[in-house]
């Protein structure tokens, strides 16, 4: 039943396109000539202004017509206009501004050649089909002379009627065989001449916008990666500053204190050298802290998952982590993960006054997507100057999108989708 409904579709498409394209070839080329050989006297332009729109509204009707056989709607098209402000003489000429209103034209008056080969090629093959197989029914009232011969006779089949009718009916089953791929067959050439003129500025337009979109996104990104790394420069910088130098410089002048008291008070001098190595280890701890925020090798080697439950059970309040075991991601993609939850966890031990932090991972189709939800105070923000200004920035810069609810009173949910 689908066949022959798309046979019925294809065989009216073909049937009805040659009188539409009789039609609109003799008012596209007649307003044509008549609009460009009048142009001159200024009489031609509104002929030929009304000879674009004509074509267009023509297109309008194919494009319609046309989504049934290629089995899905042509994009609406969209013409230039006029402003609202502009002259009477402005909004005259706007269509000839326009390339697709060109371009309908170009359809009206040579659609006339697909049209007229597939009306030629249905109307045959219905044709023998029909007469083929019906033989047996109007083969006798065909009168014969003596001088007149038969295709069968013509190929040596014999002359006897019978021989005739079964020739006719074969002949007839067989344009019966090939008439759903024939039909289908023209229907389509005709559906996709119209598609490439109707169609191609919209299509064209469509993926200059894309193409736009794709290099602001990228532009977007990038813009993301500088404030991100910056930001992440800063922060590394003023940790350093304030922690390891500190600590370091501190060292420094307690080796110095401790070589002067070598020679007066020996035992001053091995407590203050026992004080420099605490504060040594200290110093270490810091940095393997810092070190674990630009990347932590737990993350390198073993993956998501284990670092995750390193950075869980390193944080102060108690972490929930519903991590399942998932593949290997692009480290760029693990990286970026990892920072937003190492980041999403400091700024909960700090600020949020939680008693529990709930962390989920999820392979979604083809993202990633990670949860971060506290039952703490809420009030966190993505203003700028904020600290998830710079946890947004980097997801961005990963192509993925951050989303934060977090009202007063009613804890903070903070969910990242990453692309994989």
């Amino acid at each position: 039943m689908r066949a022959l409904r798309q046979l019925g579709t294809d065989s009216s498409y073909v049937l009805l396109g040659f009188p539409l394209a009789l039609i609109t070839f003799v008012l596209g080329v007649t307003g044509f000539c008549l609009g460009l050989g009048t142009a001159i006297i200024w009489l031609g332009v509104p002929i030929l202004m009304g000879t674009l729109m004509m074509s267009r509204g023509f297109a309008v009707l194919e494009r319609n017509r046309i989504g049934p056989v290629l089995g899905y709607q042509l994009p609406p098209t969209r013409y230039k206009s006029a402003k609202p402000d502009a002259g009477f003489g402005r909004k005259l000429i706007t269509p000839a501004t326009d390339g697709q209103s060109w371009l309908d034209l170009l359809h009206a008056v040579f659609r006339l050649v697909p049209a007229m080969f597939g009306f030629v090629v249905v109307i045959s093959w219905f044709a023998v089909a029909l007469g083929g197989i019906t033989t047996p029914l109007w083969d006798w009232a065909i009168p014969r002379g003596p001088d007149q011969h038969d295709l069968p006779e013509l190929l040596g089949l014999g002359d006897a009627a019978s021989t005739r009718i079964i020739f006719h009916m074969c002949l007839g089953f067989f344009f019966i065989g090939t008439l759903f791929p024939v039909v289908r067959g023209v229907a389509l050439l005709e559906a996709q001449f119209g598609r490439a003129l109707l169609s191609g500025m919209t299509t064209l337009r469509a993926q200059v916008a894309e193409a736009n979109a794709d290099r602001d996104t990228a532009r977007a990104q990038k813009a993301a990666a500088v404030s991100a790394e910056a930001i992440a420069l800063r922060r590394l910088e003023r940790d350093i500053h304030d922690g390891p130098q500190q600590r370091l410089v501190r060292l420094a002048m307690d080796l110095g204190r401790a070589e002067q008291q070598f020679a007066t008070d020996p035992d001053k001098a091995r407590a203050t050298v026992a004080e420099a190595l605490t504060q040594t280890r200290e110093t270490l701890d810091e940095l393997r802290a810092l070190s674990r925020g630009i990347a932590p090798p737990i993350l390198v080697d073993r993956g998501l998952k284990a670092a995750l439950t390193a950075l869980a059970g390193r944080c102060t309040i108690p972490v929930d982590l519903d991590a399942p075991a998932m593949d290997r991601f692009d480290p760029s993609v693990e990286s970026t993960a990892y920072f937003v939850v190492a980041e999403a966890l400091t700024n909960v031990a700090k600020h949020s006054n939680a008693l529990e932090v709930q962390v989920s991972v999820r392979r979604a189709g083809n993202g990633l997507m990670l949860t971060v939800a506290d039952d703490g105070v809420g009030g966190a923000s993505q203003a700028k100057g904020h600290g998830l200004a710079g946890l947004a920035d980097r997801v961005e810069a990963a192509g993925g999108v951050l989303s934060l609810e977090s009202p007063a009173g009613a804890g903070t949910t903070l969910t990242v989708a990453l692309p994989v």
